[in-house]
């Protein structure tokens, strides 16, 4: 919690710091003037300026809780590019002007006080408000930010009572604080955590499928990494840094820290203004100091100066009232709220066409009735004992709408759907239980709604017949080609060895074997030195990884021999397990995005080589699985949904491009020497390529029927 309020706490020192100074020189000004009698409109325009921030942060929340999982992403991540955005000006223009905020404001109040109250209301107000809506804003992005409310709500609070003590010490005179130096170090600390902002920000702009790229990972040390750790939840808290960042969040992290930290650093070296002229000396002081901001009766202490006089402010005229004189000021303070009010009444507490619909056994689709066409969303409650799954189909030829997983007993999930023309029913599934179809309804006047057919454990068994054969067959060749590779170390050949070796692994990488299909098979055969205590040295360190490791590391053919005898006994081992393996037929969907998935991770990182640079030769046989994977799935995923499939050819044709091009015969380029911009564009390619293949598993999901 405490780590999560540390930049609201921040926040709200500086923003309350901010406003607390303005309202202090204000204040000051009216009654050195001899205006006491206007500080109630200036109360009036402070009160009005925090309900527009109260009601603003309110409007946020209501908005981002009604729209869809991907719409919350999207406009979360805007959301916290413009908070960077105002952070960024407000520490710049803090920089700037805090040597001549008092003469500004005092100008400013001189000059509404001839105008008028309205005018006087108006100058509080604006100048409060700005630094409210920015509290507002940033409060909101860093709570969505740290997933949770009370750590970021607890932050400002102290903050912003911490501020205010301070303003009122000023004001008093009890306490003296160098101002430039104080917002010079937290604009730096504040730099710091709006990049982690801006990072974070990005990340919601791909997750909301407004920016591509959300799994070109720059690194992903979820594996190695507690992320319930107290510093791991630190980091996050505090600089929004997680295990696993996109290129795109850490190329905007380091460069917003790079850029703007230069620029603020650099006018902070900027040269002292030339000496000022006795008269100059004698104007009110730059920085707000207690002495500026003590009021006229307030006794000074001995040793302090006199503060400059100050001319006392001429009123405007007064004028005959012709309404109470508490209806202005209420005015001013309701309007703001009674606005974000309606906006959260009337803005309909739900998207438009939510309905409640019950969701259990007895009273599955109970509250039902026929929506109109459009982008819907209902309320679903589970009103039974049981948690539940529940569907939104078309009874004639069950295909699915829109799904909730896991629904808990008791418990209200929303449900977003777009409707069509056509017949509209709820199946219920409840655990352990039968499922449930309720009545139907008919919908006209729209257009046709895309829907996934649904599909039956059945229909996956030729695929992974298929699979299993192809596997097999793999297998067969394996062991062979592990034979050679021994033989070649019991021959004294490293040069042999070295070629054996790769036309070995490239075979097992293209039998998409990472991803829990062999069981414990996989870590012998493939298995990495990551965590093990002694490292490449470790005895528990085998396989192909650790051989790659010898023959690329100088150890002699007589020394790697045994390992090779031993791999050569684990892929037999495989051999004879994988025809009675469990293999669960939805599984197999999960298999063509997730090889290419840890190719992005480990391949494509580099993380896995030991010495041969080979890592493109494995992301090239991950990318021939991934298409015998797709091969056996593309009956079922044409008759879904052909248009995606014909993007995931294009994506695979320009990523097998990119990767011809990195090799000649036997050799291939290691990652780290790729040209930069070739790089890239492999990265690039295969994140497109993930994007695409993601609705693969969603559309071959099997779904339960009455």
């Amino acid at each position: 919690m405490w780590d999560d309020a540390f930049p609201s706490f921040l926040i709200g020192l500086r923003e309350g710091l901010e406003a607390g100074l303005i309202v202090s020189i204000l204040v000051a000004t009216l009654v050195r003037g001899d205006a006491k009698s206007r500080l109630p409109q200036v109360w009036t325009g402070v009160l009005a300026a925090i309900a527009l921030s109260m009601s603003f942060g309110a409007v946020l929340t209501f908005t981002a809780a009604n729209l869809s999982a991907t719409a919350q992403e999207a406009f979360g991540g805007t959301l916290s590019v413009v908070a960077v955005a105002f952070v960024t000006a407000m520490v710049f223009w803090m920089r700037r002007s805090a040597r001549n905020l008092s003469g500004e404001i005092r100008e400013k109040v001189t000059a509404a006080l001839a105008m008028g109250g309205g005018m006087l209301i108006l100058t509080s107000f604006l100048a409060v408000g700005r630094e409210g809506l920015e509290t507002a804003l940033f409060l909101w992005t860093t709570a969505r930010a740290a997933g949770e409310s009370g750590g970021p709500l607890v932050g400002a609070a102290i903050g912003l009572v911490l501020a205010a003590g301070l303003c009122w010490g000023l004001y008093r005179r009890v306490l003296k604080i160098n101002l430039s130096r104080f917002f010079t170090v937290t604009g730096a600390v504040l730099i710091v955590i709006a990049s982690g902002v801006l990072g974070y920000g990005l990340r919601d702009l791909q997750e909301g499928g407004v920016i591509a790229g959300k799994t070109a990972y720059a690194f992903d040390l979820s594996a190695h990494i507690d992320a319930g750790s107290w510093y791991a939840a630190l980091l996050q808290g505090v600089l929004n840094l997680t295990p696993a960042m996109t290129w795109l969040q850490v190329a905007a992290y380091v460069g917003y820290l790079a850029i703007v930290m230069t620029l603020f650093v650099r006018g902070l070296r900027k040269p002292a203004p030339a000496p000022v002229s006795k008269k100059a000396a004698e104007a009110p002081t730059a920085e707000p100091t207690a002495a500026e901001t003590a009021p006229a009766s307030a006794p000074a202490p001995a040793s302090a100066p006199d503060p400059a006089p100050v001319p006392a402010v001429t009123a405007a005229p007064a004028r005959t009232r012709s309404r109470p004189v508490w209806l202005l000021p209420a005015a001013v303070v309701a309007i703001p709220a009674v606005i974000g009010g309606l906006v959260v009444a009337f803005g309909d507490g739900k998207p438009a066409g939510a309905q409640t619909v019950a969701v259990s056994p007895t009273e599955c689709g109970k509250g039902f009735v026929a929506p109109k066409p459009g982008r819907r969303t209902f309320s679903m409650r589970n009103t039974g004992d049981k948690a539940s799954e529940v569907y939104l189909i078309n009874p004639a030829t069950n295909a699915v709408y829109g799904e909730i997983e896991g629904l808990a007993p008791g418990t209200t999930r929303d449900l977003v759907a777009t409707v069509g023309s056509g017949e509209y029913a709820w199946r219920c599934v409840p655990t352990s239980g039968k499922a449930v179809t309720s009545a139907s309804v008919r919908v006209s006047g729209g257009s046709t709604t895309k829907a996934v057919l649904p599909l039956a454990a059945s229909e996956l068994q030729p695929p992974l017949a298929s699979y299993r054969a192809y596997v097999n067959t793999g297998l067969g060749t394996l062991v062979g080609q592990i034979g050679t590779l021994t033989a070649d170390l019991a021959a004294g050949d490293l040069t042999a060895a070295r070629a054996d070796w790769l036309t070995a692994h490239d075979t097992y990488s293209a039998l998409g074997a990472a991803y829990g299909t062999f069981a414990d098979f996989d870590a012998k055969i493939n298995g990495r030195k990551d965590g093990l205590p002694g490292g490449e040295k470790d005895p528990s360190f085998t396989g192909f990884h650790r051989i790659e490791y010898g023959l690329w590391h100088g150890e002699s053919a007589a020394s790697l021999k045994p390992l090779a005898v031993r791999l050569g006994a684990d892929v037999a081992g495989l051999r004879k397990a994988f025809p009675t393996q469990d293999f669960d037929p939805s599984d197999l969907p999960l298999r063509s995005h997730e090889i290419l998935e840890n190719t992005l991770q480990f391949e494509l990182t580099g993380d896995t080589d030991e010495g041969s640079g080979t890592n493109l030769a494995t992301a090239n046989a991950n990318l021939a699985g991934t298409k015998e994977l797709l091969t056996v799935l593309r009956p079922l995923i044409t008759r879904r949904d052909p248009r995606q499939l014909a993007l995931i050819d294009a994506d695979i044709a320009r990523l097998q491009r990119l990767l011809d091009g990195t090799h000649k015969g036997a050799a291939w380029t290691p990652v780290g020497s790729l040209d930069t911009a070739v790089r890239a564009k492999i990265d690039g390619a295969t994140g497109q390529l993930l994007e695409d293949l993601a609705p693969v598993p969603d559309l071959l999901e099997i779904r339960k029927s009455a």
